[in-house]
C-alpha cells in the first residue's frame, strides 16, 4: 500500500504501564494501529516508536505525515503512576481552616478500603489508609469561616495568614495549596490568602505558586476538593515536562498540528490547562469513550467496556447508550472531586506477579505488576517473580517469538522454571496445572467484577453485548465471560489501540463545574427564580470556556457550548449528570423550561437505578451546574467491508500450528495471522488469531465469526 492511499489526519495514543499504544486516521477515516513498549523515563521516545509502527502500515511515517495532521490526543497512566508508588517530589504546603489540619491525613473511612477487590474490602486486615502526602509540618490553620449559603460567619484572621505564609516560604515549599471550607459558594478568603502571600513573595523575592481551591474545581465536598487540589501538585503538575517533551518530538518531525490530553469526562484540553488533574485517569477512561462511539454505530443500547492491560482489569457500562458520569471516584485511595466516567478498576492484568502467600499457602495474584518488563520469560527484564503472561506463554497461547511482532522474544523454558520452583513446587503442584490456574484465578476475579458492576445496578448479563480490548482482552475473553451469559462478546480487531481508538472519538472540549445546590419545589412555585440562577451560571461557565479556546488559538464561532447539571430527587445522596436538551438551551433557561428537565432526570434516573423508588414528592436539587465548550475534532469511521463467501479463513491467513492447553488437556491449535483472515471467515477453536500488538484465543468449543465491521464475535458452541 503506496503512502499516498493514505493522509494522517489525526494520532491518538494511550501510554500504559507496558505498552504504548497507537491510533492512526486518515482522511477518509481510515484506521490503522501501532504499538511499542512504553518508555517510562522518557515517554516521547515510546510515542515515536508507536505512531512510527503505525504510519509504518501505510508506508508513511510522522515525518513524511506531518503536513495533513490535524491533531494528537495523548491519554495515559503516568500520573496515576506516579501517585500509585509515590514518586512525585514536590514539597506542598497547605493553609485551612484552623482545626481541620488533620483533614488531609484522617481522610475518609472509605479510603481505607478504596480500589481493594472484593476479598480485601471483605476482610478488615487488608485495610489501610494512603500515606498522605502533604507533611504534616507542612499544613498550617488559619481563623475565618464561611457558611454553606456563602455569608460569613468569622473573618479571616490576617495576622495568623501573614506568619502561615512565612512560615510555608521558610520551610521552602514548591507550592502553596489553599482549601477552605465552603469556598465554592464563597472563595473571599481564599483570594484573600492569595493577595497577602503575593505580597510576601514580592517583598521576599520568591515565586512560590499559590493555587486555590475555588479557582481550580468550585464545588461541595471538601475532602476531595482538598485532595484534588494537592495532586495536581504532586502527581500532575510534574507530568507537563512529560507531556512537552511530546509535544517537542513531534514538533522536531515537522509536525505542527495542536498536541491535546484526554479528560476523564471525555473531551480533550491543552497541555497548558490551567488544571490537569482531571486527565490522571485518562488511559483506561478512554476505552469508555470508545465503546459509547462503537456503541452507538453499531446501535447497541447497553455494552460492558471491558480493558485487560499489562496492570490492571477496567470495567465500564453503557446503558441505554449513555455511560454515567460519577463524582464519587478514587485514585489510589485518595476520594477526589474529578467528573469521571463511571469505571472499577480491579489490579488483575497480564503483568500482574503471581506468589505463594505464605500465611495461607494459595496463590496470589497481584496487585503490583511487572509492567513495561512483561515478565520472567522476558530474560533482558532480570525478574525472578513469574507474571500472568509468564503462565500464559507455557500453556501456548502467545507465540514467544511473535509477542510485539518479535520485538520482545519471550524465553518459555524460563518461565516454566521460574513458575515451577516459585509457585508449583511450593504448591506441591504440576506446573502447567499451576499455570493454568494461576488464569482460572484472574479471569474468576475478572468475572465476579463484571457481575458485581452489573447486577449492583439492578440489570442482568443477558441485558448487555461485552467487549473485550486491551493488549490481553483477547487473550482472557474466553475465560472471563464463559460463565456469563452475554448477549454477544465483541473483540474489535482493534483491540489493542481501542482506548487510543476512544481519544480519537474525543472532541477539543474545556469542561468547568460550579456548585449550585439549588432547590425545585415539587409545584415548580419557583421555577422561574431558579431559571434565573441556572441561566447566570451557565453563562459564567460559558464565558470561561471561550477564553480557554481563545487561549488556545481557536475560533469562538466555530464552537458550541453544552450545559448539563447534576441533580437528584431532594434528601437523594446520588445525583445523576444530566444534559440540557438542545431544544431547551438558546441562551438562557425559563421558567418553563423546568418541567421538561425534571422529564429528562427522571428518564435517567430509571435507567441508572433500575429498580430503586423514586419521590418526586420531595422535590429536586440542582447540585452543580456544569458547562463545557466543545470544538469538533476529526473523527475514524468504524470499518464496512464486503464479506467474503468462504467460511474458512484463506490459506495465507494459516501459520504453523501448536499445541494449546486448555480444561486439562493439551490440543493442536490451528494458528492464524489476523490481517490475513476476511470477513465473512469464522475461526473455530481452538485456534489462536495472531497480530503483533494482541493475540486472540479461541479455546475447543469456541467459534469466532468475523463480520463486516472487522469485529470478531467470541460464541460458545
Amino acid at each position: 500500500m503506496s503512502s499516498s492511499e493514505h493522509n494522517p489526519e489525526l494520532l491518538a495514543l494511550d501510554t500504559g504501564g507496558t505498552m504504548t499504544d497507537a491510533f492512526a486516521v486518515d482522511q477518509q477515516g481510515r484506521y490503522t494501529v501501532g504499538k511499542a513498549q512504553t518508555t517510562p523515563d522518557d515517554e516521547s521516545s515510546g510515542v515515536v516508536d508507536s505512531f512510527n509502527d503505525a504510519l509504518g502500515k501505510w508506508g508513511t511515517s510522522i515525518e513524511a505525515g506531518s503536513g495533513t495532521l490535524r491533531g494528537t490526543v495523548y491519554s495515559g497512566t503516568a500520573m496515576l503512576n506516579r501517585l500509585l508508588e509515590r514518586e512525585g517530589d514536590a514539597e506542598i504546603g497547605l493553609i485551612t481552616n484552623r482545626g481541620f489540619e488533620d483533614t488531609h491525613r484522617f481522610g475518609r473511612g472509605i479510603q481505607s478500603w478504596a480500589d481493594l477487590s472484593y476479598a480485601g474490602r471483605l476482610h478488615a486486615r487488608e485495610h489501610e489508609h494512603p500515606e498522605p502526602i502533604v507533611a504534616r509540618e507542612n499544613i498550617r490553620g488559619v481563623r475565618g469561616r464561611i457558611r454553606l449559603d456563602g455569608t460569613e460567619m468569622v473573618p479571616l484572621n490576617e495576622r495568623e495568614t501573614y506568619r502561615a505564609i512565612e512560615e510555608l516560604i521558610d520551610r521552602d515549599v514548591d507550592i502553596i495549596c489553599v482549601t477552605l471550607l465552603y469556598s465554592y459558594q464563597n472563595p473571599e478568603h481564599e483570594q484573600r490568602i492569595k493577595e497577602i502571600a503575593e505580597e510576601i513573595k514580592a517583598e521576599r523575592g520568591r515565586d512560590t505558586p499559590i493555587w486555590l481551591s475555588s479557582d481550580q474545581n468550585p464545588v461541595r465536598g471538601e475532602l476531595p476538593r482538598l485532595n484534588s487540589l494537592v495532586l495536581e501538585g504532586y502527581a500532575v503538575e510534574p507530568s507537563r515536562e512529560q507531556l512537552h517533551n511530546i509535544e517537542n518530538a513531534l514538533e522536531e518531525r515537522g509536525y505542527e498540528a495542536p498536541f491535546r490530553v484526554l479528560t476523564s469526562s471525555g473531551g480533550t484540553v491543552a497541555p497548558d490547562h490551567d488544571w490537569l488533574v482531571e486527565t490522571m485517569i485518562s488511559g483506561p477512561i478512554g476505552g469508555i469513550f470508545g465503546g459509547e462511539y462503537l456503541a452507538d454505530h453499531l446501535e447497541i443500547d447497553n455494552l460492558v467496556c471491558s480493558d485487560v492491560g499489562g496492570t490492571s482489569f477496567d470495567v465500564g457500562l453503557i446503558t441505554e447508550g449513555h455511560y454515567p458520569t460519577r463524582w464519587d471516584q478514587s485514585l489510589a485511595k485518595f476520594m477526589v472531586n474529578i467528573p469521571m466516567a463511571a469505571m472499577d478498576t480491579i489490579g488483575s492484568g497480564t503483568g500482574s506477579y503471581v506468589r505463594v502467600d505464605r500465611a495461607s499457602n494459595r496463590l496470589e495474584v497481584g496487585p503490583d505488576s511487572a509492567g513495561y518488563l512483561v515478565g520472567v520469560s522476558n530474560e533482558h527484564a532480570d525478574l525472578e517473580t513469574p507474571t500472568v503472561t509468564d503462565c500464559t506463554a507455557m500453556l501456548g497461547y502467545i507465540n514467544p517469538e511473535y509477542f510485539l511482532g518479535g520485538d520482545i522474544p519471550l524465553d518459555v523454558d524460563r518461565a516454566a522454571e521460574f513458575v515451577e520452583d516459585h509457585i508449583a513446587d511450593p504448591l506441591g503442584q504440576d506446573p502447567i496445572e499451576t499455570a493454568r490456574g494461576v488464569l482460572d484465578i484472574v479471569e474468576r476475579n475478572m468475572t465476579n467484577e463484571l457481575r458485581g458492576m452489573i447486577l449492583g445496578l439492578g440489570y442482568s448479563p443477558e441485558n448487555y453485548t461485552l467487549a473485550s480490548y486491551g493488549g490481553g482482552g483477547p487473550l482472557h475473553a474466553a475465560g472471563y465471560t464463559r460463565a456469563v451469559n452475554f448477549q454477544d462478546v465483541l473483540i474489535p480487531e482493534w483491540a489493542a489501540a481501542f482506548s487510543a481508538f476512544g481519544c480519537a472519538t474525543a472532541d477539543y472540549a474545556y469542561r468547568y463545574d460550579q456548585s449550585l445546590d439549588l432547590v425545585i419545589a415539587p409545584d415548580m412555585s419557583n421555577a422561574e427564580q431558579a431559571a434565573e440562577i441556572l441561566t447566570e451560571t451557565f453563562h459564567g461557565l460559558r464565558e470561561q470556556a471561550i477564553e480557554a479556546f481563545e487561549r488556545d488559538n481557536i475560533d469562538v464561532e466555530e464552537t458550541a457550548f453544552e450545559p448539563a447539571v447534576r441533580m437528584q430527587y431532594a434528601g437523594m445522596l446520588d445525583d445523576l449528570e444530566i444534559v440540557i436538551p438542545d431544544d431547551m438551551w438558546d441562551g438562557e433557561i425559563d421558567a418553563g423550561d423546568l418541567d421538561q428537565l425534571v422529564e429528562t432526570y427522571e428518564e435517567e434516573f430509571a435507567k441508572v437505578f433500575k429498580r430503586a423508588a423514586r419521590s418526586p414528592e420531595l422535590g429536586y436539587m440542582v447540585t452543580v451546574a456544569v458547562g463545557t465548550g466543545i470544538a469538533p475534532s476529526p473523527k475514524p469511521s468504524i470499518p464496512d467491508d464486503d464479506l467474503v463467501d468462504d467460511d474458512d479463513p484463506p490459506e495465507e491467513a494459516h501459520k504453523a500450528g501448536r499445541e494449546i492447553y486448555w480444561d486439562g488437556e493439551w490440543y493442536d491449535a490451528t494458528i492464524l495471522e489476523m490481517d490475513h483472515v476476511q470477513p465473512g471467515n469464522t475461526v473455530t477453536g481452538p485456534a489462536v488469531v495472531e497480530a503483533p500488538a494482541t493475540t486472540i484465543l479461541v479455546p475447543p468449543g469456541f467459534d469466532a465469526p468475523l463480520d463486516n465491521n472487522r469485529i470478531y464475535h467470541l460464541e460458545e458452541r
